[in-house]
């Protein structure tokens, strides 16, 4: 068998500009490509060398998606939660349901500006 990783991740945001700069300050990653895309659309990818999410937006997306439909939430690992929390906050978002799973991660969820739901991880 094969042995697989995700790639990207495309998501439909109303600013990825927005989006882009919150997980670059969270996730230290750098804007690998942007410009218009698909759709009369514009595009931003953020990530790292290896993975990126994929940060779409056209003039007729008007945001505040219903959570679960149709993705439940987006998982990130962290160092520090910590500080990943400040950063959130600082961007005017709320973390909601901290908590520690044994014998795994500590983590906490926010929604961003768009209405979707993202759960930060941690290991450390």
């Amino acid at each position: 068998m094969a042995i697989a990783r995700i790639e990207h991740t495309n998501l439909t945001v109303t600013n990825p500009q927005r989006s882009a700069e919150l997980f670059m300050r969270l996730c230290g990653w750098h804007i690998r490509w942007e410009g218009p895309s698909m759709g009369d659309g514009y595009t931003v990818h953020v990530g790292s060398d290896t993975d990126y999410l994929a940060l779409y937006t056209n003039d007729t997306i008007k945001g505040d998606f219903t959570k679960g439909q149709p993705i439940n939430h987006v998982g990130i690992q962290v160092d520090d939660l910590a500080e990943a929390r400040k950063i959130v906050e600082k961007a005017g978002l709320k973390p909601f349901s901290e908590g520690t799973y044994e014998p795994g991660p500590s983590t906490f969820y926010f929604f961003d500006w768009d209405g979707i739901e993202f759960e930060i991880v941690s290991y450390g």
